[in-house]
């Protein structure tokens, strides 16, 4: 049984990241939120998604932010 070598260099590289990270103006447009303060105030309180920091810029994991989503969403629906 022979192993597929990935037809793009690129693929290997990447190691299975998004191919492209969310800023906070994507998570304000996602989640229909009042303006990016939204965001940097959940961050200050912990209660957002976990992001992380690029230099001066913040950014999300798309994943995390769904994984995030999928929490926020079955603890209302238990509720």
């Amino acid at each position: 049984m022979a192993i597929e070598e990935p037809t793009d260099p690129r693929d290997s590289l990447r190691g299975g990241l998004p191919d492209r990270y969310l800023t906070p103006e994507d998570l304000v447009t996602m989640f229909s939120l009042p303006s990016v303060e939204t965001v940097y105030q959940w961050r200050r309180k912990r209660i957002g998604p976990p992001g992380f920091r690029v230099g001066r810029y913040l950014r999300f994991n798309p994943a995390a932010v769904r994984a995030w989503e999928a929490e926020r969403t079955r603890f209302s629906d238990a509720a």
